[in-house]
């Protein structure tokens, strides 16, 4: 019996522990091309992303590990050790920013942040359906200058907003639990 789209979207969840194979070039690509679907008020496609793999995943954990401890909010040994055994398993991390364009007055940055967050939402969707897992996550310096600097989001310009790492989950995650929707529902029939 196949599975519609829409019970498949309902069995995403985010997975923050995962392993190689991550999505293939050609996967990777459609991955970021359904980013492009996002709602975009003004069609300014604010989001940026960055993908950092092989080698590159253990220079992010020397900079940003440095730079926070720089920033005076050092991680503790323990904390330091689990995001590195962390990224060394993850096969593919992606940067994401909104590029701010503050020449523009017309579109709000929470509407070009709210795009952003869709465009990310869409590659979760992307992922979880051509079978990976993926985690949204806003640690590993995402609000630290010099992280944004160093992966080229210069902060008078970008706002930085986290990575999204993407593989094959480490252990088969059970069933999600949802609340029903209707306790989120209210229908408003007029003032």
């Amino acid at each position: 019996m196949s599975t519609s789209p829409i019970d498949l979207l309902q069995t995403r969840r985010s997975i923050k522990f995962v392993q190689a194979p991550g999505p293939s070039d050609e996967e990777l690509a459609q991955i970021l091309q359904c980013a492009m679907s996002a709602p975009d008020h003004g069609r300014l496609r604010p989001w940026r992303f960055k993908l950092i793999r092989g080698e590159a995943l253990a220079k992010l954990a020397d900079m940003a590990i440095e730079a926070i401890r720089v920033a005076g909010r050092p991680l503790t040994p323990e904390k330091e050790a689990s995001t590195r055994r962390w990224l060394a398993n993850v096969p593919v991390l992606i940067a994401v920013a909104c590029h701010m364009d503050y020449t523009n007055t017309i579109i709000p940055e929470d509407e070009r942040m709210l795009a952003t967050g869709a465009a990310v939402m869409n590659m979760l969707n992307a992922a979880h359906l051509l079978g990976y897992s993926a985690y949204w996550s806003t640690g590993l310096g995402t609000y630290v200058d010099a992280v944004n600097e160093a992966l080229g989001f210069d902060p008078l310009e970008y706002r930085f907003m986290g990575y999204v790492s993407m593989g094959t989950p480490l252990r088969s995650p059970g069933a999600p639990e949802r609340p029903d929707h209707r306790e989120f529902v209210q229908e408003w029939a007029g003032a």
